[in-house]
């Protein structure tokens, strides 16, 4: 089926054009976001449950873009009527026109910016999904949660509790100038196993997610995705500290998608560009890894949890090659920081929400897969780790340095695994390097999208990360 487009979108779509052609008169450049979303959140535990017809997503309201004399301002409202589209844009000018004398009273420097073009486009697209948040039976939805739970405690006496949770939003948006009519609609969802024991004095967890651009229906996994919530968490139980030193490791995909997005992903956000907050900036055309180093960034890469359309600049989505045979080709833009750089937008222009700024922001952040096999990789190791599963990771764009929290290693021994399991894990380094020790990359392919992205400490958005199994060299501890 088809996720169809919004009713609401598409009745206010002819007040909003008339919206924009008032304010035209004023304004060099003019756009309006629309948006509509709808979803659900549900959480299951063994003390409680929860359903919230809300995500993090979901959102109805609007923002408009303006341009002048060098000047970009914008104004968001959520109420609309058709009807008073004049009074609207009278309304809007007013408060824009007063922000611009507050900027000239203050003698605020105004970055000079050229004029976003306006070419004839237009798009409509409905995504393809199984199921649509909107029609799902949530106590139907709470009751198979709750069957997952109680399954996942019935395992063992260790396991003191299991929360299974799911989100699944109907995104729909417009993005409308004199010139353009973009519409799109497509269901994104993700959901998790978070699993909590013990063992004697010691306790840890394990989380397994799932995500992708589909709906609800994505959760039929969780049957199995119980077992291996189940099989983490004994192995981190089980699990000692790891003496720290230098490794030979190799990465699950998951782990990969950890080094994708800490290593080049805020680093090469090219609104950092602008204002010389990334290294990145003095590193395109040059070796920042080996030779089996390439990395794909975009709506369109693959197709996850953060695959759409066109972003909320109106810039259609795509696919960057960030690196390519371990040289840095290029980094990811946004409309604004693109005509300050003289380059185009790659369609990374995102909003938290239609009341927030866009910035440049990762879609589907991935390392390319290569041709051999895990197994030959753990054949290949010394001594080392097999590296799974992660809590939580940060990245320094100025210096490159990266910390990746690791939630358990799996020794290697002469090219065996010998059953021991360290947890957790602290992988350190600086990003070249660790990209540069680099030498085999696995067949398998995958990315994940079960969490959200901040910019600094906001503005979050849903990002997709992955790729193959690599083997590298490591500071771990």
């Amino acid at each position: 089926m088809k996720a169809k487009f919004s009713p609401y979108l598409s009745g206010i779509a002819d007040g909003i054009k008339e919206l924009i052609a008032e304010l035209k008169k004023s304004y060099d450049y003019v756009s309006v976001l629309s948006t509509d979303s709808v979803g659900f959140t549900v959480s299951v535990s063994q003390r409680s449950k929860s359903i919230q017809g809300k995500t993090m997503m979901t959102e109805r309201g609007n923002v408009v873009r303006v341009y002048k004399d060098g000047l970009y301002s914008e104004y968001a409202f959520n109420l609309f009527d058709p009807s008073k589209a004049k009074e609207t844009a009278e309304k809007i000018k007013k408060i824009l026109d007063s922000q611009l004398e507050v900027i000239k009273a203050t003698s605020t420097k105004v970055y000079d910016t050229k004029k976003l073009s306006d070419e004839k486009q237009e798009l409509f697209v409905e995504m393809e999904c199984r199921t649509v948040p909107e029609e799902t039976d949530l106590s139907a939805l709470v009751e198979k949660f709750q069957k997952i739970s109680d399954e996942g405690v019935s395992f063992s006496d260790e396991v003191l509790e299991c929360m299974v949770g799911g989100r699944s939003t109907h995104i729909c948006k417009m993005f409308l100038t004199e010139n353009k009519d973009l519409r799109q609609s497509y269901v994104a969802s993700d959901g998790y196993v978070y699993m909590m024991g013990a063992r004697g004095d010691k306790q840890d967890t394990a989380h397994v997610g799932v995500s992708d651009r589909e709906g609800p229906d994505i959760f039929d996994v969780f049957t199995e995705t119980v077992k291996t919530a189940f099989k983490d968490l004994q192995d981190n139980l089980g699990s000692s500290h790891i003496e720290p030193g230098e490794y030979e490791v190799i990465t699950t995909p998951i782990v990969t998608g950890l080094i994708a997005h800490e290593a080049f992903g805020h680093g090469v956000e090219m609104d950092m560009f602008v204002k010389n907050r990334a290294l990145g900036a003095e590193y395109i055309d040059k070796r920042v890894g080996s030779d089996l180093v390439t990395m794909h960034e975009g709506a369109t890469v693959v197709k996850d949890a953060s695959s759409y359309a066109f972003d909320d600049e109106g810039t259609l989505a795509g696919d960057v090659i960030e690196i390519q045979n371990g040289i840095l080709k290029t980094g990811i833009c946004d409309a604004l920081a693109a005509l300050r750089l003289g380059c185009e937008p790659t369609g990374n222009g995102k909003r938290e929400n239609f009341e927030h700024k866009a910035y440049t922001r990762m879609t589907n952040t991935m390392f390319d897969a290569g041709t051999s096999t895990k197994e030959e990789m753990i054949a290949s190791v010394k001594k080392g780790y097999l590296l799974d599963g992660f809590f939580s990771g940060m990245e320094d764009p100025k210096h490159w340095g990266i910390q990746c929290i690791i939630a358990r290693g799996y020794e290697i021994i002469d090219g065996k695994l010998t059953g021991k399991v360290v947890s957790p894990v602290v992988m350190t380094g600086y990003v070249p390097d660790l990209l540069g020790s680099i030498s085999m990359t696995s067949k398998d392919y995958e990315s994940f999208g079960t969490g959200m992205c901040g910019k600094g400490h906001k503005e979050w958005v849903k990002t997709v990360d992955g790729g193959p199994y690599l083997k590298a060299v490591a500071r771990l501890g």
